[in-house]
């Protein structure tokens, strides 16, 4: 009888541990996922409207140019929904504001200026995008509408954002077409469900790891439930900033912990607003709405056959002082602001959703966790290397797109490829090593 519990414990159970999870039980090992919630998905979620329809309230577009998640749909034969698109898209600016006929587009002329810096380049060392905006020659509505744009995606102050992350991080976003192409009917959520009804008793949920212990090139697991489970190898799914609050014996190495505490969770509300039918197009309008009298607040249409709907997203700092004022203050406050952009029918909504992931318990926030220490360059590489037995995977650290589902789903199959390789290095005859360094 084994030692062992399984040969790997995966620990998370969003996209990135799922997929993990996926890979190596694809290959024939024992796996073991542990999830501190009592579902399943991590960023991804959903809710529902008062008649049962659901919509996510976490990670939710997807596009073309995402092949790993474009696989899962087809391979769990879930149907998309293309993203109502057709219309002008509103820009309500400041009451103070110049009309300067700036656009989007202008802000998003900025953002390709930005990746054409190399992020190792010695003179933006030190910078935040913020201090390079702030030198920039762009009139102030569009230096707004980038912040607007930054703080929204990024979801952390662009002060605290080092230019270089910025950069490397938005080269990893890969697409030249539209990321917010898709969503799934039935939800996305539903898809990491899928996916997770295979791993059958092999996902733990309601199970938080809280101790991982390494020793003789093996892992012990203790979990809030007291149990304790050991394998060969073990994968932290989770974000840096959550993977940090993990006790290790012994203590990881320096480097480790160092590259751990460079980041920041990310601050970001989601709301649906449901109408009884999507009245903006009566106008010619998208339902698209990007505001720079507040910076970090976007709307855009995602009507389906099911329902007719907006989704609202508040980011960065707007989300985390929002946060503080409570459900009814950012309920209110987003109805004022689409009944004042999109007029009178906006205040007569059916249903309202909102989710608010401000300080979440296990994922500390959203859409991602960024990293806010200048001098931190090497921070994701470092957490990629781990501490082997112990891996690391999140969606963060993806060589391509980094904070979204495809991401996660890079991030986990990596991560089970290096577990594979570690496992299959311990199985090789001491000969054969020897004769493969001679």
């Amino acid at each position: 009888m084994s030692e062992f519990d399984a040969d790997v414990i995966v620990v998370g159970a969003g996209f990135t541990g799922l997929s993990a999870a996926d890979a190596l039980v694809a290959a024939g090992l024992d796996v073991i996922v542990l999830e501190a919630r009592d579902r399943v998905g991590g960023r991804v979620e959903s809710a529902a409207f008062s008649d049962g329809v659901r919509v996510d309230t976490g990670g939710q577009f997807i596009c073309d140019e995402m092949p790993e998640i474009m696989a899962l749909t087809r391979r769990f034969g879930k149907a998309l929904a293309e993203t109502p698109m057709e219309g002008a898209f509103l820009i309500q600016r400041h009451p103070k504001s110049p009309e300067t006929g700036s656009t989007f587009a202008e802000s998003g002329r900025i953002r390709a200026r930005v990746n054409r810096i190399d992020p190792h380049d010695p003179n933006i060392a030190g910078l935040t995008a913020q201090a390079w905006l702030g030198g920039q020659s762009d009139p102030p509505d569009v230096k707004a509408g980038y912040q607007a744009m930054v703080e929204g995606l990024w979801c952390r102050s662009i002060g605290e954002i080092p230019l270089w992350y910025l950069i490397d991080n938005d080269r990893r976003v890969t697409s030249h077409g539209n990321e917010l192409q898709y969503f799934v009917e039935g939800t996305i959520h539903a898809v990491a469900e899928a996916l997770a009804a295979t791993l059958g008793p092999r996902l733990q949920l309601d199970t938080a790891v809280t101790n991982i212990a390494r020793m003789n090139g093996s892992v012990t697991v203790t979990t809030g439930n007291r149990d304790v489970l050991k394998a060969r190898q073990i994968i932290v799914a989770a974000p840096p900033v959550m993977a940090s609050r993990i006790t290790h014996e012994p203590d990881l190495p320096k480097p480790l912990i160092d590259a751990f505490g460079a980041w920041k969770s990310g601050t970001v509300i989601k709301t649906f607003v449901r109408y009884g039918r999507p009245f903006w197009r009566d106008r010619g309008l998208s339902g698209m709405v990007m505001w720079r009298d507040v910076l970090g607040l976007f709307a855009c249409d995602v009507s389906s056959r099911w329902a007719s709907a907006l989704v609202v997203f508040a980011g960065g700092p707007l989300a985390a002082e929002w946060s503080g004022k409570g459900a009814g203050f950012i309920q209110s406050e987003i109805i004022r602001r689409l009944v004042a952009t999109l007029g009178s029918e906006a205040g007569e909504y059916m249903d309202f959703q909102m989710r608010d992931w401000v300080g979440d318990r296990w994922s500390g926030g959203g859409y991602s966790d960024v990293i806010t220490d200048l001098s931190a360059y090497d921070a994701e590489a470092t957490i990629r290397a781990g501490a082997p037995p112990v891996h690391f995977a999140a969606s963060e650290l993806a060589p391509s797109f980094p904070a979204y589902i495809e991401g996660a789903i890079v991030a986990g199959r990596e991560a089970a490829e290096r577990v594979m390789a570690a496992l299959q290095s311990e199985h090789q005859p001491a000969s054969a090593t020897s004769a493969s360094g001679s």
